[in-house]
């Protein structure tokens, strides 16, 4: 007997969802009835196809953590009946979203596909309608009963990236997102190419859903000429927890003095720093440079080639388990979604 696959489609926002209106002729939201309309190639699949729409929609620059935590609601709540999801969201922070989901959803063992345009739907040359269509087809794609890709990813522009792995670094092209460090998990064609020894493989244990996050952490981003005071000033945020520095290169730092002593006395205060490159790709090698040995010294953290956005995510995670802080930096140090390479 055939049993349809279903796929649910969750819109939280973003420039894919927008059409135009047919009376005035000015750009709206889109609903379930009129992604149909868009783009009535859907009919023909053989899915159950549900769309779930988020109330407010979000611009994804206002997207934050409690989005995070209902988005996951909606896939914890949903997580029996469907075989797999697709998130239409705004391109600015996805990689943001596809790396906490990545981490909220443990166990997951359902494709969960980010997408989304550059181009509104209701522009007759959105690459929402093929980003859209593949997407849902990753979705569904089964060998043996079991999906083909049962982690987070972001379908954009013909590749399909880990979540966590990926940054969008183009805002012009339709090619809006890259992955330097790990390779794609499918590329797009006349047919859709997996790259199965580059995908997590399912566990089948039950699905645990996190959703306690502590965003009590910072970015500090090095320049040439950054002030102590810069430095200082978010170092002494009240209730900070975590420090991502984003260096030069493998991991490089100035070596001046006080820049030095703050960090140090910042670590002291239990104050959690992880150093992570500003570089799209490659490694942070702590002492691989006397620039970055004496921050290993002093006991900053290896980001290894975690993303920033990543990186956020998993500090956000970590810090929300409640887990004590030394347990927190082994666990910055591993693989805990495939967001880095483990040595």
């Amino acid at each position: 007997m055939f049993t349809p696959i279903n796929i649910l489609i969750i819109y939280t926002g973003g420039t894919i969802g927008m059409v135009k209106d047919k009376v005035t002729g000015s750009l709206h939201p889109l609903n379930g009835k009129e992604l149909y309309e868009q783009i009535p190639i859907l009919g023909k699949f053989d899915y159950h196809i549900d769309f779930h729409s988020f109330d407010p929609l979000l611009d994804s620059s206002n997207m934050n953590p409690k989005h995070w935590v209902d988005l996951a609601n909606v896939i914890e709540e949903n997580y029996e009946e469907y075989d797999g999801f697709v998130v239409l969201h705004g391109s600015d922070t996805m990689a943001y979203t596809a790396s906490a989901m990545s981490f909220m959803l443990e166990n997951l063992n359902k494709p969960v596909i980010f997408t989304g345009s550059q181009l509104p739907l209701g522009m007759i040359r959105s690459d929402g309608r093929e980003n859209l269509v593949t997407a849902i087809e990753i979705s569904a794609a089964r060998e043996e009963e079991t999906p083909v890709v049962p982690e987070v990813a972001v379908y954009f522009e013909n590749k399909l990236l880990r979540g966590n792995r990926t940054s969008k670094f183009n805002a012009e092209h339709f090619s809006a997102f890259m992955s330097g460090n790990y390779p794609p998990l499918a590329e797009v064609g006349v047919h859709i190419k997996f790259n199965y020894g580059a995908i997590l493989k399912p566990n089948f244990k039950s699905l645990k859903v996190h959703k306690e996050l502590d965003n009590n952490i910072t970015i500090i981003k090095l320049f040439p000429g950054i002030s102590n005071e810069s430095v200082m000033a978010q170092l002494s945020i009240p209730g900070l927890r975590a420090v991502i520095l984003e260096t030069y290169g493998s991991g490089n730092a100035m070596t001046d003095k006080c820049f030095l002593e703050a960090i140090g006395t910042a670590i002291k205060k239990g104050i959690l720093v992880l150093n992570v490159t500003q570089c799209k790709l490659g490694s942070v090698e702590m002492g691989k440079y006397l620039t970055s040995r004496e921050l290993g010294e002093m006991g900053v953290i290896s980001g290894k080639d975690i993303t920033t956005e990543s990186a956020v995510a998993k500090l956000m995670y970590l810090l929300g388990t409640g887990l004590g802080m030394e347990e927190v930096k082994k666990l910055m140090a591993y693989s805990l979604r495939g967001e880095l390479t483990s040595s």
